[in-house]
């Protein structure tokens, strides 16, 4: 019994001690294939040079900050996400033209990251899961119909860090995934075989914006 309310009494030291915050965050989602320093400067350079025309989606939601006693933190968000992945697909029919596919995506994403200040607000790293749950519809394009539909819930993780100046808050990270989302589109007609296979669930940099509370 002693030992329960030891335990009570610690938690309600360590609850209100936490100092909690908020903030309204955006992103801008830019496709990578790793996780590398190198990987990020290409995308970060292209994304200037090309005029953000290698920009696929953006996101926007709201975090929570929640200060643990120590240098620790946990940051619960919440996203809504819209990116899209463009690529055309050559005909296996002789004389049908090429088709366009634009995969669209649309989701809710809740990431639960795990951080540790560095310097204080100026700045700090985090890491953990993401849950996101699709809202698109599939969609056909063309000759080509999707056969296998979208998952309704898929895992991914993030890496990042954030500063914190003021109000302001200015954030970078690295997505990637624990389980794919492979979508497959069939030409439909008849005597073709062709099909083309797009993983909607691809490794993503996140370049981010944010207003503290």
């Amino acid at each position: 019994m002693k030992k329960i309310f030891s335990i009570v009494l610690l938690s309600s030291a360590i609850a209100a001690s936490a100092q909690i915050s908020f903030a309204v965050k955006a992103n801008a989602l830019i496709p990578t294939s790793s996780a590398t320093w190198q990987n990020f400067k290409t995308a970060a350079s292209n994304t200037v040079s090309e005029k953000g025309k290698n920009i696929t989606g953006f996101n926007a939601g709201l975090s929570m900050k929640i200060d643990l006693p120590t240098a620790l933190y946990v940051m619960p968000e919440i996203y809504y996400s819209t990116f899209k992945n463009e690529f055309t697909a050559d005909n296996a029919i002789a004389g049908q033209p090429a088709t366009t596919i634009e995969a669209k995506s649309s989701r809710v994403d809740v990431p639960v990251l795990l951080g540790v200040n560095v310097l204080g607000d100026l700045l700090s790293a985090y890491a953990g899961p993401v849950g996101s749950f699709n809202l698109a519809k599939d969609d056909d394009f063309g000759n080509f119909v999707q056969s296998v539909n979208a998952k309704e819930f898929t895992v991914g993780y993030q890496i990042g860090a954030q500063s914190e100046i003021k109000k302001l808050i200015i954030s970078a990270r690295y997505e990637g995934a624990f389980s794919k989302d492979q979508r497959k589109y069939v030409n439909a007609i008849a005597g073709s075989n062709q099909e083309i296979t797009y993983d909607n669930r691809s490794s993503l940099f996140l370049l981010g914006l944010g207003y503290k509370f």
